[in-house]
């Protein structure tokens, strides 16, 4: 049983304050967790193809495989052997697994005490924008993970941010009403949506301005 504490959020800069109680929390990870960075990506790639890091993006988007991957339409094989011919390159498949993972940096944006006490008090869901490949790749570096009562992925849900589609499974897992959740994400558009889906969400900045959100809506840790 997951124990809701009073929290309180501002109406829209309007005078008068409306009290909540939230149950469920919902995180990104792309820039939330972890920071991403796509050009340790492209210049890893541009090692082994013959095109230099700025022609790399380019060439992928044009295969529009990227959206597809990440709604769980193709396979990891099928992606990997398209978006090599689209680079004129040849690398093996887990040559490609680890430098297309690459974008992810070693260091974590929120600490893993934060999580852990947070979970302490409410459930805790991750609602990402992801591929087969790079969920399992972080799940097995980034530890903090497990403190995640589950995942709700785009390549698994067959949706992406900001469809309403992956919102409402998000709720539906969150085992609560969308009034009693609360999302951060660090691009507005994706925030946005999560309230159009009557959660409560706020755009990501940093650490700081996270937990003085929570602090204003009353999440305790």
């Amino acid at each position: 049983m997951y124990c809701a504490q009073a929290a309180v959020s501002y109406n829209n800069g309007v005078a008068g304050w409306q009290s909540k109680l939230f149950k469920t929390l919902l995180f990104d990870f792309g820039n939330v967790i972890v920071a991403v960075d796509f050009d340790r990506c492209h210049a890893a790639l541009s090692e082994v193809c013959p095109y230099p890091p700025k022609a790399i993006p380019r060439r992928i988007r044009a295969t529009g495989l990227v959206e597809r991957f990440e709604k769980g339409e193709v396979s990891p094989e099928y992606f990997v052997q398209e978006v090599s011919q689209a680079l004129d390159m040849q690398v093996s498949f887990a040559q490609f697994w680890e430098i297309w993972s690459s974008i992810f940096l070693p260091d974590t944006l929120l600490p893993e005490d934060l999580l852990e006490r947070l979970r302490r008090q409410y459930r805790l869901l991750l609602l990402s924008n992801t591929n087969t490949m790079h969920f399992e790749m972080v799940r097995e570096r980034y530890p903090l993970l497990r403190h995640f009562d589950g995942y709700v992925l785009s390549y698994q849900v067959g949706a992406l941010k900001p469809s309403p589609d992956i919102y409402r499974e998000a709720i539906a897992r969150a085992g609560c009403r969308p009034e009693e959740c609360f999302f951060t994400d660090d691009v507005a558009a994706n925030a946005e949506a999560a309230r159009q889906a009557g959660m409560d969400a706020v755009q990501f900045e940093n650490r700081e301005q996270l937990e003085q959100e929570l602090q204003a809506r009353g999440v305790v840790w």
